[in-house]
């Protein structure tokens, strides 16, 4: 089934997918096509935006081969597994195991027990948003945000895990809180996760 794609700006093209690995399969196949214009692609939870500069290639010209594009789900790349080691001393762990009627230390086994996926980046350099973790662990956002959340806090909102990779607010659960940089903004790959990542939560000594 060809995606829907509208036009995001004066150089943007956006693939409606409806399915996170779809989306990875589609920039695959993007990536892999090498059309001529297009300089950027930009995974997100149900879309993947195709960024085209018009002196390099005409944008029609693309949009028309996006639309020839088909994948499978074998188009997806082997995903890089990263583990994040982590102290589970969360501000909010407690509150979070009410939540979902669950012990503390089952919910550590939860999130450490199935692995997680990078599904897209956003909010802050090197900010990843996990999804297709233990559905259990599913909470809402806090009611009102925290002003100051340090870097390397390992945080739940709704179906998502992330770890804050710099000092922010936020309005996510805190779990608990990682060394781990996540931006380096002095290393060749910056960011330690890319999408479709394959994240392993691991749980250190306090």
């Amino acid at each position: 089934m060809p995606p829907v794609v509208r036009t995001c700006g004066d150089t943007g093209l956006l693939l409606e997918l409806g399915d996170n690995r779809r989306v990875h399969a589609f920039a695959v196949a993007v990536r892999s096509a090498g059309l001529t214009g297009v300089v950027d692609i930009v995974p997100a939870l149900d879309t993947l935006l195709v960024v085209v500069d018009p002196r390099l290639g005409a944008t029609a010209t693309v949009e028309a081969r996006l639309r020839e594009i088909e994948v499978s789900d074998a188009a997806v790349e082997s995903s890089r597994v990263v583990e994040i080691p982590v102290r589970y001393d969360g501000a909010d762990l407690a509150w979070i195991a009410r939540n979902v009627r669950m012990s503390e230390r089952e919910v550590v086994a939860a999130h450490t027990g199935t692995p997680w996926r990078v599904g897209f980046c956003g909010f802050a350099p090197g900010f990843a948003y996990l999804i297709d973790g233990d559905p259990r662990l599913d909470v809402p956002r806090r009611a009102e945000a925290r002003v100051d959340v340090p870097a390397g806090a390992v945080a739940l909102a709704g179906r998502f895990s992330a770890v804050y990779p710099r000092r922010s607010p936020g309005g996510w659960q805190l779990l608990g809180h990682t060394d781990a940089t996540m931006w380096d903004t002095d290393a060749v790959q910056p960011s330690l996760l890319l999408p479709g990542d394959e994240v392993r939560f691991v749980e250190v000594a306090g």
